[in-house]
């Protein structure tokens, strides 16, 4: 099952960031105390339902609304109205990024974002990110989302049921630089080696909350498609990994591969994305049920948390008539995944990356089994976050940091992961939240590999 990787965050990251900095330089010609009349053509009003400050005023909710805490009220002040272009460095965006790395050389590319897609008042987001080097790595990723549950506030906003969605991926990948160590919990760092990974891949998946919107119960139900031709390595000074591992690197390449996603969890937390109280417990797999060979193969994944409030460090928490006031939290939270059948090399449970096991490259630690447990400190420096350049009407909602240590093992079976060798992390890192449900991080972790930096969208667990 593929996840959003740390580059890729990265864009996303600045393409948000293109979004508020161009609608801050066209709110910049509102005046708040005179705001122009409805029909004009600027009739959008930036501030509506949000203060100067950044403060968001709480709303009374619909009576007939189920579990009323469990949705996310956006404020008519980010809702410009208007098609793909008139809504352009707004919520919608076309921005270019050059990047380079001496193993793939210099990168050209550009993201394509609506954030309103299809003009559905924030039901639906969709967003297209290409990326080719003069090395030849590439990138060419789509991402569609649908929000299932979706009201409209009387007097502007809309309340978005966070847990219930539809989402689909598609895309074509060429890496250059994927990394290999081995399998076993006795690897050394001196045992990397390189390959390059050229993947199509496609998904699709539903997650829903049981039997009302907003229920502790979700039930996740998917599919994907992935498509892998490997070859030789483009990172520097490392052996290819089908050199050092003939037999491994044969029977994964070529490889296709169909998957059936399935999880269940009960979840108490007050948000999916950034939760400030709850637990959640739940379990899921992945069924490659479709490979070359006729082989199948499944990773089982067990996992559970808890969120709890704490007193804060640099802000007084926001007051009972905020949205969602300014809260500083401590995550625990621990994962274990078991591998069952046949399954290619780089689909065994592993540790490392951006979020697990921090300190180590992604990839770092793999086998058939693993176990991670983490806990993490999150606490805001700027609870009402700062004004873009140009204009106070847009705003970077929260800004701060966290601490973090992690813990974990990987065997070749669920039996042997307690006498495993346990490998830590730690770090810090910083945090900004455009809103609530679109946090971003940079994470530096440390371990006995040395520094890694790792970046997401979303908190690591």
């Amino acid at each position: 099952m593929r996840l959003l990787d740390p580059l890729l965050a990265l864009r996303l990251l600045v393409c948000v960031l293109w979004i508020l900095v161009g609608g801050a330089a066209r709110a910049g010609d509102l005046d708040p105390a005179d705001p122009p009349a409805p029909g004009t053509p600027h009739a959008f009003d930036p501030w509506s339902g949000i203060d100067h400050d950044g403060r968001i005023p709480a709303i009374v909710r619909p009576d007939d609304l189920p579990n009323p805490e469990r949705w996310r009220y956006i404020p008519e002040g980010r809702l410009k109205p208007g098609n793909l272009f008139q809504r352009f460095l707004v919520s919608s965006m076309i921005a270019p990024f050059v990047f380079y790395d001496s193993d793939v050389g210099v990168g050209f590319g550009v993201a394509l974002v609506d954030i309103d897609f299809r003009e559905t008042r924030r039901r639906e987001f969709a967003g297209a990110f290409l990326s080719y080097t003069t090395e030849g790595q590439q990138n060419y990723t789509f991402v569609w989302r649908r929000w299932i549950h979706h009201r409209e506030v009387p007097g502007g906003g809309v309340l978005l049921e966070e847990r219930s969605l539809l989402h689909a991926a598609g895309g074509y990948e060429r890496s250059l630089t994927r990394r290999f160590f081995g399998i076993g919990p006795k690897t050394h760092e001196g045992d990397e080696t390189s390959y390059r990974d050229t993947l199509g891949f496609v998904e699709l998946g539903i997650d829903l909350a049981l039997p009302d919107p907003g229920d502790d119960l979700v039930l996740s139900l998917g599919a994907s498609g992935e498509w892998h031709d490997l070859g030789n390595g483009h990172v520097s000074g490392e052996p290819n990994t089908g050199d050092v591992y003939p037999a491994l690197f044969a029977e994964a390449d070529p490889a296709a591969l169909g998957f059936l996603h399935a999880g269940l969890r009960w979840d108490t937390r007050d948000s999916q994305i950034n939760p400030y109280r709850g637990w959640y417990v739940g379990g899921n797999v992945d069924a490659a049920l479709l490979q070359r060979g006729g082989d199948v193969g499944a990773v089982w994944t067990v996992s559970g948390g808890r969120i709890f409030g704490v007193p804060s460090l640099f802000h007084d928490g926001g007051d009972p008539g905020e949205e969602h006031p300014p809260t500083d939290t401590l995550a625990v939270g621990l994962r274990t995944q078991l591998s069952s059948g046949d399954l290619p090399f780089f689909e065994l449970p592993s540790l490392g990356g951006s979020d697990v096991q921090r300190g180590f490259i992604a990839g770092r630690w793999r086998d058939r089994a693993s176990w991670v447990a983490s806990i993490e400190h999150r606490f805001w420096l700027l609870p009402r976050g700062f004004p873009i350049p140009f204009t106070d009407a847009i705003r970077v909602e929260r800004f701060g940091a966290a601490l973090f240590y992690e813990a974990g093992a990987v065997a070749k079976d669920g039996g042997a992961l307690f006498g495993s060798h346990v490998r830590s992390s730690y770090g810090f890192g910083l945090r900004a939240s455009l809103e609530r449900s679109a946090p971003f991080r940079v994470d530096i972790g440390f371990s006995e590999d040395g520094v890694n930096v790792a970046a997401g969208f979303g908190w690591s667990f």
